[in-house]
């Protein structure tokens, strides 16, 4: 099943099931989802895009969490925190930090790189390699540590 047409489900179900957080989030994934099918036309979205719009939104309810929490607003931070469950259900399984320093270590082995300078060339080739199965914050602090070395 196709991640929009899932979406449509998800939401009739949380309609009948009147929950309103679930609804709310996915409402709000469908529209940032519409935004950027107009921002890329007049070629048709593909399920990358959509991928990246629900990764920017995770990642969106992650600062929030964070700012609200320096706030003192956890009222704030149980609904993003909420929300962010919902949001990271569409995503695909993520990688644990050990396979990512698994495929980190390979690709500076293949790469060849010595210092953080080179950082770019070895974040380009990990994250082509994990396929949006890593979360682009845990990898930068693994390839940092190794570098760094």
């Amino acid at each position: 099943m196709e991640i929009r047409e899932k979406l449509m489900a998800d939401m009739k179900d949380a309609m009948r099931a009147k929950d309103s957080v679930k609804l709310e989030a996915i409402r709000f994934l469908q529209s940032a989802i519409k935004y950027k099918e107009v921002e890329v036309r007049p070629n048709a979205i593909t399920a990358d895009d959509v991928l990246g719009v629900i990764k920017k939104l995770v990642k969106q309810r992650k600062e929030s969490i964070e700012q609200f929490k320096a706030a003192s607003r956890q009222d704030l931070v149980d609904k993003e925190a909420q929300e962010l469950k919902i949001l990271e259900a569409y995503l695909p399984a993520q990688m644990t930090p050990e396979q990512i320093t698994a495929i980190v270590t390979e690709v500076i082995a293949k790469t060849g790189a010595k210092s953080v300078k080179e950082m770019g060339l070895v974040m380009k080739e990990v994250m082509a390699k994990t396929g949006g199965a890593a979360d682009n914050k845990t990898v930068s602090e693994i390839i940092k540590q190794k570098l760094s070395v």
